[in-house]
């Protein structure tokens, strides 16, 4: 069933579990997550984000997601990723996103802040959730997991949640998005500040590549939903590479990627604990 942010998040906040978001850019991932989902009972966030549309065109993997999301038994969010700009996201309202993340997070303050609340405004009277960030989770190839200046600071959480009225807060703890090339070290402490300053649910970006530690920890402190995306990427890499060192052909390599793929869903489902909770 399509839902929205609010209606897994506010559930998975009060019981100290979190929800994951994965990113798909073709209908072997989507096929995949959602069979992970309903295999273990789970709710789901399943979307796209604006850098990964040169790999699969908005108007192409849309109208599965939508169609997978309405067809599913348990609650599924369809959430546009990291919105760049407003027409893109445009878009991704008038394609049937039940949410939406407005990513400011690269300008000064006030321009983040204008220009999520303009996009709360139009997102909110569709009945479309909107998530904010505030920090910056940046790239690890660039080192970013290492720049201690881009964490969010429990003040600036609780300023751009009222200046904003956003549903979920991503906010900056010492994660980047990709490949990490050292162990990220998180700023737990940083993330129980923010969450006894604040009651938005708040959401974990470059969740891939932390340890099984680490998912537990930030969601036993305050993390709601968690992003993954790079993790089944590998794991498709992986089967494709081991169908062809074994000679299969295109179709059997095909369901060997979407079962990998599959797999490493369940994991992270069980370990952001919401396996059940659908």
């Amino acid at each position: 069933m399509l839902v929205n942010l609010n209606d897994v998040l506010k559930q998975a906040q009060k019981e100290h579990y979190g929800v994951g978001l994965f990113n798909t850019t073709d209908t072997d991932m989507l096929e995949a997550v959602i069979a992970a989902a309903e295999e273990l009972r789970s709710p789901v966030i399943i979307g796209t984000a604006e850098v990964l549309l040169p790999h699969g065109e908005l108007k192409l993997i849309a109208p599965s997601i939508l169609a997978a999301a309405k067809r599913a038994s348990v609650p599924v969010v369809m959430h546009y990723d990291h919105g760049l700009t407003f027409d893109r996201c445009m878009e991704a309202l008038s394609l049937g996103f039940s949410s939406v993340m407005f990513d400011g997070s690269t300008g000064n303050y006030e321009a983040n802040v204008a220009a999520t609340r303009e996009m709360v405004k139009i997102c909110h009277s569709l009945g479309v959730s909107v998530e904010g960030e505030i920090g910056h989770v940046g790239q690890a190839a660039s080192g970013d997991d290492q720049l201690t200046d881009m964490y969010t600071t429990p003040e600036e959480a609780v300023a751009y949640v009222k200046d904003t009225g956003v549903d979920a807060l991503a906010v900056a703890i010492g994660t980047a998005h990709g490949v990490y090339k050292k162990k990220p070290q998180l700023n737990l402490e940083r993330l129980c500040a923010i969450r006894a300053a604040l009651d938005t649910p708040l959401v974990l970006h470059g969740g891939s590549g932390l340890s099984d530690d680490d998912f537990r920890n930030t969601v036993r402190d305050g993390i709601a939903k968690v992003n993954i995306f790079t993790d089944l990427c590998l794991a498709g890499n992986k089967a494709m590479a081991d169908g062809l060192a074994a000679g299969e052909e295109y179709l059997v390599i095909r369901n060997r990627k979407v079962e990998e793929i599959k797999k490493t869903v369940m994991n992270k489902m069980r370990l952001f604990g919401c396996a059940g909770k659908a």
